[in-house]
């Protein structure tokens, strides 16, 4: 009897080869960034971003499959983090000192570690405070910082400029010292950015989007480099329009959070701050959390 209780738990406890799917996805985009390293090393920079770039995408195809499955676990959290520190951190400082850092040899290597050890950072902070209950619902719209992904492409892009126009000034230790420092503060600094987890479409404009992503993915097959770069600064650009919307969002949810604690018919309010929102309007120590994780998306 205690032979079959036990064979009935293990049969109860076992899983599909589906539900490996989305850690499958985060073990390639781990491969794709050792290669892009090994690459690097060997000079064939090209082929390095270009890897990392197709990391970017299975890092985000994980997290797609995790969520359309209903298979997030703790095991694909971790995984996607440890993943995430290696393609998006310590691969393009590497590459960025191999390749402009070096000359400067100590200094240029403090940059390079600088911008991994944010990275870290930035992940162990996301994976806390995505835990938490209390969040105000505005921020499900928004990331902590600039993500990882969006970090390791803003650090290549003076590479990415090189590549697209040849220009020698976009391999000066002074342009890339200053953009790894840049984009470090950025990923564990607490200027909200978009998250694209909850947009959503009307059904008149996914055509006109399908359209634009068409000629998107026309444009990286013919002028990869060019657009990367433009895509790049096209992120840049949406910074301040993303803490614009994300103070105005805050502000509504505040004032809302106020009416609604107003006793009726006393005239008197009672007035308590909304879960997660502190007393001058702003979260509670004005935390900016992105949406519920899958598997760790930073």
């Amino acid at each position: 009897m205690m032979l079959r209780n036990r064979r009935r738990q293990r049969q109860r406890t076992r899983r599909p080869l589906l539900h490996m799917v989305p850690n499958l996805f985060t073990i390639l985009s781990l491969c794709a960034g050792l290669t892009g390293l090994r690459y690097g090393l060997d000079g064939r920079y090209e082929l390095a971003v270009a890897l990392i770039v197709a990391a970017a995408v299975l890092d985000g195809l994980d997290g797609r499959a995790a969520r359309l499955l209903n298979v997030q676990s703790r095991l694909g959290a971790e995984l996607d983090s440890l993943a995430d520190f290696f393609n998006f951190g310590v691969a393009p400082a590497v590459l960025v000192y191999f390749w402009a850092l070096q000359p400067m040899r100590g200094l240029g290597w403090a940059v390079a570690m600088l911008f991994a050890v944010c990275c870290a950072l930035r992940l162990a902070r996301f994976n806390t405070e995505a835990e938490d209950p209390h969040r105000p619902r505005w921020m499900q719209h928004f990331f902590t910082g600039v993500p990882a992904p969006a970090a390791a492409g803003l650090a290549l892009t003076p590479m990415i400029t090189w590549f697209a126009f040849g220009q020698g000034w976009s391999q000066s230790f002074t342009l890339n010292a200053l953009t790894l420092g840049a984009v470090a503060v950025l990923m564990v600094s607490r200027v909200p950015t978009f998250s694209a987890k909850k947009l959503r479409l009307e059904p008149e404009q996914i055509v006109p989007a399908l359209a634009i992503a068409g000629l998107v993915m026309a444009f990286l097959v013919t002028e990869p480099w060019l657009t990367l770069s433009i895509l790049a600064l096209a992120y840049l650009a949406s910074i301040p329009f993303s803490v614009f919307v994300a103070f105005r969002m805050r502000r509504e949810e505040a004032v809302a959070g106020a009416v609604t604690a107003t006793a009726p018919g006393t005239g008197k309010s009672t007035e308590t701050p909304a879960a997660g929102v502190g007393p001058n309007g702003g979260s509670a120590k004005d935390r900016i959390v992105p949406f519920e994780p899958r598997q760790g998306r930073s």
